[in-house]
């Protein structure tokens, strides 16, 4: 087996010779002969000379392979009490008929197409068919707001919306096309046609001459073959938060997400062809993209398609019942999932109904991983639990360990070591190399390796400006953190979550880590609230386990004292309440900022992203109970 520094080293030392030799190991109408096209950074542009296709390289060449006869998706719903495979022959013919029927609605390449729709096939489908016609997807959330979701027509402006009636959660039922009406009321773009696939839940009313049925649609049409693209051709656009209000349609072009995705399957996860593989996430996160539906087809692999919770449907078991009745081998979701399941079954009660003998490595990432929740994974799977650190703009790994080249010691915080094609640096804020060890902003140093994302929609000059600005030809992470004497990077908060208690810089995710050593929390939250004296001073929020019996305020002044123990009296962490649930986006992420700012007294909006807005009436009335906002 290789090993991982000789690999990293490469890509960096041999850039040319190492991505085009990766390139190698995907299908091309035409392959590249010109590994980057660094003429314009920071817009650089990998494989500029090659032809591929990403439904080809995802369906077709495994069907051609042999492979045809394997299940290519599982389609697992507690929320509808389905399970369905679907092969990777059934798969490529509904794609090919749902890419027909967009055609005939006059979809041609470069034209976009909106998915509004839940954790279901025809969501996949629907990705893959734009791909396979060289339309360019953009997949919002399901249940998206109608003002956020007319931000987001006007910005892509699709010829096309593809759209479910509803989707489901537990013991409610939410219906989108009456916010898809909404939102194309509200927009100044108006797109050509609906086609909305009808659940039984809940029955659409349908515009005549606008809208048309799902079913009624595909069943007149003729399937579409794949159509060659450029390298650089956009796959999709993902809308991603701004600082600014305005989201960032984040693109990631064809041939350079083919060849990182691919590479990651086997080298990062692990997984051989024919393995099942399961992220546990939503197609309209970059993780769903990525590793719901892209990386895993690319790769031969199995992918679960989960339409469920990993407590409420029905019970703390649920994400053990897939595993065991599915086979799945590797796991990949969010910290924020295990310390849902973590907080509900504590002793880990529901895990032993289950055969969970096929798996063989749990991934965390979309949210710093404390080690409280990485030990606990630990001792009731059995098998290597690695954090990874990546992003939206990224689209797979920053940093990683590598199960399928060598497996790094894992050191609880951190992601292990930068991915191929990756030149981290901890800067100060004059642009200045950091200590060994010392926190400061986390950057990568220009190009970014193939895969990553390419421009901003139709904002150029803000992807030049909020990316590669502040550090010239360095990316900002936005993150920051430190790397140790080993080499392993630690991300510790994003950048503005490192907060500045009388002139010493100290990370909340630090904090975090000692507030979730305690036995009785189940998940916390550290921010940096305003102070006349200090300028800033640590917040806690703490959510404790379901079995908990002991006193709140014994366990808040016990807290206290551990961080005063381990780290300090200078964090001066005193303000500490506990609350019933942490805010949220769907994608699991803590709203730290908007709770910074109920705790500061200044305004803010509500998160276009947020799981449910009734939180943040909770922790307002929390937070005032230990005197915030300051009068």
């Amino acid at each position: 087996m290789s090993t991982y520094a000789p690999i990293h080293e490469a890509s960096l030392s041999d850039r040319d010779s190492f991505w085009l030799d990766l390139a190698t190991h995907i299908h091309w109408y035409k392959a590249p002969r010109i590994a980057l096209d660094d003429s314009q950074p920071p817009f650089y542009r990998w494989y500029p000379d090659g032809q591929t296709n990403a439904c080809y390289n995802a369906l077709d060449l495994h069907i051609n392979d042999g492979r045809g006869d394997q299940p290519a998706l599982i389609y697992d719903s507690p929320v509808t009490d389905t399970q369905q495979p679907i092969t990777y022959t059934e798969l490529r013919d509904e794609v090919a008929r749902t890419a027909g029927r967009l055609a005939d609605r006059g979809v041609e390449k470069g034209d976009r197409v909106i998915i509004y729709m839940p954790m279901i096939p025809q969501a996949v489908m629907a990705m893959l068919a734009c791909a396979r016609i060289g339309a360019v997807h953009s997949v919002v959330f399901g249940g998206f707001a109608a003002n956020e979701l007319a931000v987001r027509i006007d910005d892509c402006t699709p010829r096309v919306i593809l759209a479910a009636s509803c989707g489901i959660e537990p013991g409610r039922t939410v219906e989108y096309k009456p916010l898809l009406d909404k939102a194309i009321e509200l927009a100044n773009h108006k797109p050509h046609a609906c086609v909305v696939l009808q659940r039984p839940q809940a029955e659409a009313s349908m515009i005549s001459g606008r809208d048309f049925d799902w079913e009624t649609a595909l069943a007149s049409a003729s399937p579409a073959e794949c159509v060659p693209v450029e390298s650089n051709h956009p796959l999709y656009i993902l809308y991603t938060s701004g600082t600014t209000g305005m989201p960032k349609g984040v693109v990631r072009d064809t041939a350079g997400g083919i060849v990182s995705l691919k590479w990651t399957m086997k080298n990062i996860y692990g997984a051989e062809p024919g393995d099942v593989y399961w992220a546990a996430s939503d197609v309209g996160w970059v993780v769903g993209h990525s590793y719901i539906v892209y990386a895993p087809l690319f790769h031969g692999n199995t992918t679960v398609l989960y339409e469920g919770k990993p407590v409420g449907t029905p019970d703390p078991g649920a994400f053990w019942r897939v595993i065991s009745e599915h086979k799945v081998k590797t796991l990949f979701t969010a910290p924020t999932a295990f310390r849902a399941i973590k907080k509900e079954d504590p002793e880990g009660e529901f895990l032993k109904k289950y055969d969970l003998s096929s798996l063989q490595s749990l991934f965390l990432a979309g949210e710093r991983c404390d080690p409280d929740t990485l030990a606990w994974a630990q001792n009731h799977l059995g098998v290597p639990v690695i954090d990874h650190w990546w992003q939206t703009e990224t689209g797979s790994s920053i940093c990683a360990n590598y199960a399928g080249i060598e497996l790094l010691p894992i050191k609880p915080g951190s992601p292990t070591k930068p991915a191929p094609g990756y030149h981290l640096k901890v800067l100060d804020s004059n642009g200045n190399d950091c200590k060994t060890g010392e926190i400061g902003a986390l950057v990568a140093e220009n190009p970014l390796p193939p895969g990553t994302f390419t421009t901003l929609w139709n904002a150029p000059e803000r992807y030049e400006s909020a990316y590669f600005t502040t550090f010239p030809n360095h990316y900002e992470t936005g993150d920051a953190g430190y790397i140790d004497e080993d080499g392993y990077v630690f991300v510790m908060a994003r950048t503005d979550d490192v907060i500045n208690v009388a002139g010493h810089r100290l990370s909340t995710g630090a904090m975090e880590e000692v507030l979730a050593s305690h036995p009785d929390v189940a998940e916390c939250a550290v921010m940096g609230a305003a102070d006349d004296l200090k300028g800033q001073l640590p917040v806690g929020l703490l959510v404790l386990n379901a079995n908990s019996t002991k006193n709140e305020s014994d366990i808040c002044s016990e807290v206290v004292q551990l961080v005063r123990d381990e780290i300090g009296p200078v964090a001066a962490f005193k303000n500490v309440v506990v609350v019933k649930r942490l805010p949220k986006t769907r994608s699991g992420k803590i709203l730290r900022a908007t709770m910074r700012a109920i705790a500061d007294g200044t305004d803010w909006k509500m998160p276009a992203t947020i799981d449910d807005p009734v939180i943040l009436d909770e922790i307002t009335e929390a937070l005032s109970t230990i005197g915030y906002p300051k009068s």
